[in-house]
């Protein structure tokens, strides 16, 4: 795909379903018993392999793409069927990792694997607390990385303290937790996104959450549920940037989840000096919503760090343009989780945007940009990683010249009408 300069963006888009909770929906869906109906479902690779492999385990999953409602008719809890395949997760860490949890606890033999890059994703911080809780899990070659050979076992409960604030190792527990034979905790250092613990709450779980710790008891029954998607935070992200950065722009997004635990971007905007506001707020229901406006602002630079990392970890690519265009220095910090990503975000996204131009280098936990340069146009190697693929078109409309990026076919991870809703802006 190549980009070049815009001299304005202007409309209004929906942006797809929440990728996180639509990875939920399917795996809640297929424990609980009845049909839970899904609307508003992310169409994306990487949620399309999480109904693949709970159908390998004998769920029946209707995907209605049309009306893009997905039909899930649970078997319960304890009932799932023994894969008679590997249960294969494409590029999908949260699919690896939360199922992970869920078949430590079965009465049968799994094997979890993934493309090249799932296969060098870290999964010791799944595998050392499902192991505390018994379960048996090999890292086939060895490397703490998939594929994962998972020997279901009975589970007790524990109190884990997690090194870090990650949602996936969080729920990786929490779903553990639902066969434990007592109560499973989890602390971590901030808090990470909590729509496992929300969705517990709507399907009949006793979830408890004190400061940094959601605590789970163990569950005798899940009931099948109606789950609507918001759209995605993430992929409303880049739109948000452009709007803010592309001269004589104005963009409203419609429908976005706005959830305490990952509106981070928001708040990073909001202390640059954007021009963002929130209109037909609905909080009535589990996940908090917003239409989204935002135009072309003056921008400044920021410090990132702490508490809010995990708020916005999935965005921090996209937030690195958006300081290009500020004016002085932003810095990132406490996002070594950049690393371990679909690729090493922090490396890719400075050698790319230096590439373009950009006044940016690379720390141990993050990134320093001195915003104010202008960018031009580069050959942007994206690394096959959806989130780099997506920020680096929005900077190539800010570019002068032209931008090429390579790879660009793998937005289809979480957002495969990206090009076609940008290019929708006028």
């Amino acid at each position: 795909m190549i980009f070049t300069k815009k001299n304005s963006l202007n409309g209004e888009i929906t942006v797809p379903g929440d990728k996180s909770i639509s990875h939920r929906s399917i795996m809640l869906g297929s424990l609980a018993s009845g049909i839970t109906e899904v609307h508003g479902f992310l169409q994306g690779a990487d949620c399309l392999s999480s109904i693949s492999c709970f159908q390998k385990m004998g769920v029946a999953i209707e995907n209605d793409t049309e009306t893009n409602i997905v039909r899930i008719h649970g078997l319960g809890l304890h009932n799932l069927k023994a894969p008679t395949e590997i249960l294969d997760v494409g590029n999908s860490g949260t699919t690896t990792r939360l199922m992970s949890g869920i078949l430590a606890a079965q009465n049968f033999t799994s094997t979890v694997t993934g493309d090249a890059s799932i296969q060098k994703r870290p999964m010791k911080r799944i595998m050392t607390p499902l192991s505390q809780m018994g379960a048996d899990i090999t890292s086939i070659n060895g490397n703490e990385c998939a594929p994962l050979h998972i020997q279901g076992k009975p589970l007790h409960g524990i109190h884990y303290q997690s090194p870090v604030a990650s949602a996936q190792v969080k729920s990786a527990i929490l779903l553990a937790g639902l066969y434990a034979d007592g109560e499973t905790s989890v602390t971590e250092p901030y808090v990470s996104r909590n729509h496992t613990e929300l969705m517990f709450e709507s399907f009949g779980v006793n979830i408890q959450c004190e400061g940094t710790t959601a605590t789970v008891q163990p569950a005798a029954h899940l009931e099948a549920q109606k789950i609507i998607v918001p759209g995605d935070i993430s992929s409303a992200a880049y739109f948000i940037v452009a709007g803010l950065i592309t001269p004589n722009s104005c963009i409203t997004i419609k429908n976005v989840g706005i959830n305490s635990t990952r509106d981070g971007i928001l708040d990073v905007c909001k202390a640059m000096g954007a021009d963002i506001t929130l209109s037909n707020v609905n909080d009535t229901i589990g996940e908090p919503t917003a239409d989204i406006t935002v135009r072309t602002s003056s921008l400044r630079g920021t410090v990132i760090e702490g508490a809010i990392i995990p708020k916005l970890i999935d965005e921090l690519p996209i937030i690195a343009i958006l300081a290009c265009f500020a004016n002085g220095t932003t810095i990132i910090k406490d996002a070594q989780e950049l690393k371990v990503k679909e690729s090493n975000r922090i490396d890719v996204m400075v050698q790319n945007l230096s590439a373009m131009g950009a006044d940016i280098e690379a720390t141990d936990d993050g990134m320093i940009i001195r915003g104010g340069k202008p960018l031009h146009g580069a050959i942007i190697d994206s690394k096959l990683d959806h989130r780099i693929a997506m920020s680096f078109a929005i900077a190539g409309m800010n570019a002068e010249g032209d931008t090429e990026i390579l790879g660009a076919e793998c937005v289809n991870i979480s957002y495969p009408n990206f090009y076609q809703d940008l290019e929708a802006l006028n």
